[in-house]
């Protein structure tokens, strides 16, 4: 495994267990650093503090881009990987685009289910297809502008249909 497919692997699992916790990414990165636990590749850090610092555009594109799922009801490993890879397609520019696809594929697929890979190539997909016509301001910085003299509205293409390869199963009637 390359150096950076195992600093994605350490980033998902760091970023995973945070959100399953409930603490701060960044902070923890940051313990673990200080405590002589923090991960060996740079690579790892560079992922957790980007994906923290881009998580609320991130999260509102996944929203825009997987139609029919609703984010929080996503796999976590899923929702994870997705963040991962939305972050370097979208702000990573030393990671070449189909890179970014495939390893964040290659991680749903080791570490979650059979559905998931063609879910995150999916919206994946649909967010390299739209990349160039995404407004990437953070949701906070679009609502400050709109404020401002000269308001500016967020780019959020809507997701063609076709280009979603997985779908959900349906819910179980009561659940929700």
């Amino acid at each position: 495994m390359a150096a950076r497919s195992k600093a994605r692997k350490r980033a998902l699992d760091l970023l995973y267990a945070c959100e399953l916790r409930g603490d701060d990414p960044v902070a923890t990165l940051e313990q673990r650093i200080a405590e002589g636990e923090g991960p060996t590749n740079d690579y790892t850090a560079l992922l957790v503090r980007g994906v923290a610092a881009h998580q609320g555009r991130i999260d509102e594109l996944l929203r825009a881009y997987s139609e029919g799922w609703v984010l929080e009801r996503m796999p976590a490993i899923d929702r994870t990987a997705l963040r991962i890879g939305g972050y370097e397609l979208l702000w990573e520019d030393d990671v070449p685009d189909p890179v970014a696809v495939s390893e964040a594929i290659a991680l749903v697929r080791e570490l979650s289910t059979d559905d998931s890979p063609g879910f995150v190539n999916g919206v994946l997909g649909a967010l390299l297809r739209d990349k160039d016509l995404l407004d990437l301001d953070e949701p906070e910085a679009a609502e400050e502008a709109e404020e401002a003299e000269e308001p500016q509205e967020a780019m959020v293409p809507e997701p063609a249909a076709e280009d979603h390869v997985a779908t959900p199963a349906p819910e179980a009637e009561g659940s929700q």
